[in-house]
């Protein structure tokens, strides 16, 4: 998936800039190598970037590709978001057992295992689908698709839709859930291109691949997780629609098991002329990412909004509910 992902970005550059070449360097993560363990459990933020943007430092590559949702909220010094592509289908779907094809999960019988490894899916599922039990999968899309439908662990596995998209596996989707199901992980369906933050020339180039909608969703999800200190070992979840100038920001924590929740929508105006400064103004950064080409109030607005949001659910007791799962998650 990291591959064909790659590919996409560089598909997109090659014909906006047709004189250059551009080589990949294909590298494994911390994060693919260790696949014994839950993410959550391995507590390092930058699991599937660290190698990544070790070799963008030493200048041995220029641009890396990531799923937008594993990037952290706050990047190390020197880096920066210079791209956030469009954004496809952000919700999870459910593949089913070949035995279960044409089922949902509501159909599914009592104590039926269901694997994902994300805390949030399972979180949110539990409390819909009480009837059912969740457990650990983890490895690659293919080796998640190959567990499933080879051994008879696992009645159902929940992934994100937009992976299943890009691999060509669309069909193999039996349900998508929508927010009244499951609310998606922040960034989740969008690709982001990491470059050094200094590197004027790469960072031009690349901030062509901007898609305006996505990046102004994506920097008040940045924010709104940022603002609550949440990462892959706590369950927070987003839904984002931006609809005649309005960004809806709906957001919310939960307990592990789904049984203690908050959740808030609020919206603001993103409205707003593209303003041309020159100057030092130009590489202001919101949750890490640079868009030099969508107007930098909007911007401020969207990152607002997800501040705002977070600091909401803090006022009504997010704080708890977070730190608990985070206590129990680590024991």
């Amino acid at each position: 998936l990291a591959r064909i992902q790659t590919d996409s970005v560089v598909m997109m550059l090659r014909e906006l800039y047709p004189d250059l070449r551009f080589e990949i360097v294909a590298m494994s993560t911390t994060g693919d190598k260790i696949l014994d363990t839950a993410l959550s459990k391995i507590g390092e933020k930058s699991l599937f970037t660290k190698e990544l943007e070790n070799a963008l430092e030493r200048n041995e590559v220029d641009l890396v590709v990531h799923s937008l949702k594993d990037l952290p909220t706050s990047l190390p010094p020197g880096f920066t978001i210079g791209a956030v592509c469009k954004r496809e289908n952000p919700l999870d779907a459910v593949v089913f057992h070949p035995k279960n094809c044409g089922k949902t999960l509501s159909l599914l019988p009592e104590k039926s295992v269901i694997g994902t490894s994300s805390l949030r899916r399972a979180a949110q599922l539990k409390k819909k689908f009480p009837h059912l039990e969740f457990r650990d999968i983890r490895g690659n899309l293919n080796t998640r698709l190959k567990k499933l439908d080879e051994k008879e662990d696992f009645s159902a596995i929940v992934l994100a839709a937009a992976g299943l998209k890009r691999m060509g596996w669309e069909n193999r989707i039996g349900q998508l859930l929508g927010p009244e199901d499951c609310l998606y992980a922040v960034g989740q369906g969008a690709l982001a291109v990491e470059v050094r933050a200094k590197d004027q020339e790469i960072l031009s180039m690349v901030s062509a691949l901007h898609d305006a909608d996505t990046v102004l969703c994506c920097i008040a999800e940045r924010a709104f997780m940022k603002r609550l200190e949440g990462g892959c070992s706590v369950p927070v979840a987003v839904n984002t629609l931006l609809k005649d100038g309005q960004l809806y920001l709906t957001g919310a924590v939960y307990s592990l098991d789904g049984s203690d929740s908050l959740k808030e929508t609020m919206q603001t105006s993103v409205t707003y002329p593209h303003q041309n400064e020159d100057g030092p103004n130009d590489d202001v950064q919101h949750v890490g990412i640079t868009a030099k080409n969508v107007p930098d109030q909007a911007q401020e607005a969207a990152e607002n909004l997800g501040v705002e949001l977070a600091s909401l659910l803090l006022s009504k007791g997010a704080k708890h509910i977070l730190s608990v799962a985070r206590q129990l998650n680590d024991a």
